[in-house]
């Protein structure tokens, strides 16, 4: 049953945010370590790539695709948050042997 909020939004729109909600928990299940959703990712690539899945399979090859994609660049943009926080002056600069010695 759909219901009009406080905030005047459309029952539609109402609808669509609660798909939405309950997508984002979907996906949530599925979370991976960075570099687990990596070699899923590869491999995904390598199966879309052979030319041997139905397109219903492409389909959602494609769809777990792109989540761990998402997933991916949130880990490697939270990494890089880290590391500005880190250091001492909130500036990434660029790695050198001598800088390490």
């Amino acid at each position: 049953m759909l219901t009009w909020s406080a905030s005047k939004q459309s029952p539609t729109r109402l609808n669509t945010m609660a798909k939405a909600k309950n997508s984002d928990s979907e996906d949530t299940s599925q979370l991976v370590d960075f570099e687990t959703a990596l070699a899923e990712l590869e491999t995904l690539v390598n199966q879309m790539e052979s030319g041997d899945l139905s397109l219903d399979a492409s389909l959602k090859a494609f769809e777990r695709g792109i989540a761990l994609t998402r997933q991916c660049q949130s880990a490697l943009a939270e990494a890089e948050l880290k590391i500005k926080v880190l250091t001492e002056d909130g500036e990434l600069t660029e790695f050198t042997e001598e800088a390490a010695d």
